[in-house]
């Protein structure tokens, strides 16, 4: 018996065996992926004409149905709280903040594929997610990386446009300019001008997009590298991914600096279609004009002080509270700064935003981020401490919607944290990240086809009349 027993057992062992055998072999069919898995293009060309029909649907049998109603106030507020944009790669709720392609930041931080087991996204992944809705594999991410590596060529021209402005020129000049230089290259305006059907604008207009979000951080570092380092270019290490490779060419090797870059790109890559420089870009792009082109106008809607150039003004305010008073600062102290920064007649720079009604999560995981690798430095406990002091004052005052703190908040002191202190040249770190969402809107614009952007004006006469006739 024990013999048969023996004989049962090895046969369930043999058994076990196949199967685990095959198991493996099933696995490691799964994980091979084929070209056409790898490539971002094929992807997007099957994914496009299931979402042509699904807008196609959405317009026919839901075309009449109203999104809300209109007010004089948002009419002449900035036309906030309307809406009124078709916008794919994120969403922002007020009170949870921005979602990319439903996944919020934390969700990110945990999917998407990584440098370095439990880092920070990589950009590549971000906007494979944003073009395509699907989480990409850490083998699809490395595939764009390389497509992108292969796109990053910057022709002579555009460094002699740059070069022929004065070196005190501010830096997102001389960004848009190298952007702007950029734009003869333009596929989508070769292929236009040639009588490429509609259905095909989006071909033209990826590649575009893919070659502007490949060559931009060249042209961010070279303006940086031009005006800080005099003049002293870091060439391309295409051993790198895209943020570690932008933190390169700026002159930052660290790996925490590589990681930061990551998460910088990461989330501020997109923050939904209705801020000035997505928006900008949306409606520039409606009119048919090359990504170069739009991309361009979107900058400079970011270099704006409401928009992209508050991180630049939030770390000049807190170096102006650290001059006042020194590193070693008491809430009291911070609270009198406060008062006589509103007591001027300013805004306090970080606070607030237009659409958040809670702590932007893009200044959490920053926090967390500081948290993890720099908790001691000094800047970083200054800003910890305003996180404390400021939301309490700006709710005392009653007319600010949101006290809380918004992602210029804290960037700025990471980036100094590591060695990036140049302040005036924050908001092109910020145009560099800006890139991946715009872009992939854009991309999405010409697939689906979608109108050139003809809202209706009035004017105050016009308003004073028909309120007349409403009351």
């Amino acid at each position: 018996m024990s013999f048969f027993r023996g004989i049962s057992t090895l046969s369930k062992l043999r058994s076990q065996i196949a199967q685990r055998s095959n198991y493996d072999r099933l696995v490691r069919l799964l994980q091979t992926q084929s070209a056409s898995e790898l490539d971002l293009h094929a992807q997007l060309k099957e994914l496009i004409p299931e979402q042509q029909e699904r807008l196609k649907k959405l317009k026919a049998e839901h075309g009449k149905v109203q999104l809300g109603s209109i007010t004089v106030e948002m009419a002449i507020g900035g036309m906030r709280g309307m809406t009124g944009l078709l916008w794919e790669p994120s969403l922002l709720d007020p009170e949870e903040g921005i979602r990319f392609r439903g996944l919020s930041i934390p969700e990110c931080q945990k999917v998407l594929p990584s440098a370095v087991p439990g880092g920070e996204p990589l950009p590549e992944g971000l906007l494979w997610l944003l073009l395509t809705g699907k989480v990409p594999t850490k083998e699809q991410a490395d595939a764009l990386s390389k497509d992108l590596q292969n796109r990053a060529v910057i022709p002579d021209h555009v460094y002699k446009a740059i070069d022929a402005l004065p070196v005190s020129a501010h830096p997102m000049t001389q960004f848009v300019t190298g952007v702007m230089a950029l734009q003869v290259q333009s596929e989508f305006q070769k292929a236009y001008e040639n009588g490429l059907a509609k259905s095909k604008f989006w071909e033209p207009t990826y590649q575009d997009c893919l070659n502007l979000i490949a060559q931009v951080p060249i042209v961010a570092s070279y303006v940086y590298r031009r005006i800080y380092k005099g003049g002293q270019v870091i060439p391309v290490d295409k051993s790198l991914d895209y943020g570690a490779n932008f933190s390169h060419m700026l002159g930052f090797d660290s790996p925490k600096m590589q990681e930061l870059i990551r998460l910088y790109i990461t989330i501020h890559s997109d923050h939904e279609g209705g801020n000035v420089s997505a928006h900008t870009a949306h409606l520039v792009a409606s009119a048919l004009s090359d990504p170069y082109l739009a991309f361009a106008a979107c900058l400079n809607g970011l270099a704006g002080p409401l928009h992209g150039l508050a991180n630049q003004e939030v770390l000049l305010w807190i170096k102006s509270i650290v001059e006042q008073y020194g590193e070693n600062i008491s809430k009291e102290q911070l609270t009198e700064y406060v008062w006589k920064t509103l007591n001027s007649g300013k805004v306090v720079p970080g606070y607030g935003h237009g659409v958040l009604r809670k702590t932007d999560p893009r200044y959490t995981c920053q926090r967390e981020f500081a948290l993890k690798h720099l908790p001691n430095d000094p800047l970083f406990q200054l800003v910890s401490n305003l996180y404390e002091v400021v939301p309490p004052i700006l709710t005392q005052l009653g007319k600010v919607k949101n006290p809380w703190p918004n992602v210029d908040a804290h960037s700025g002191v990471l980036l100094s944290h590591y060695g990036l202190s140049e302040a005036r040249y924050y908001t092109v770190l910020f145009g560099v990240s800006r890139s991946l969402g715009v872009c992939s809107q854009l991309i999405w614009d010409r697939a689906l086809g979608l109108p050139i952007e003809r809202p209706k004006s009035v004017t105050m006469d016009w308003l004073e009349r028909f309120c007349k006739k409403a009351a």
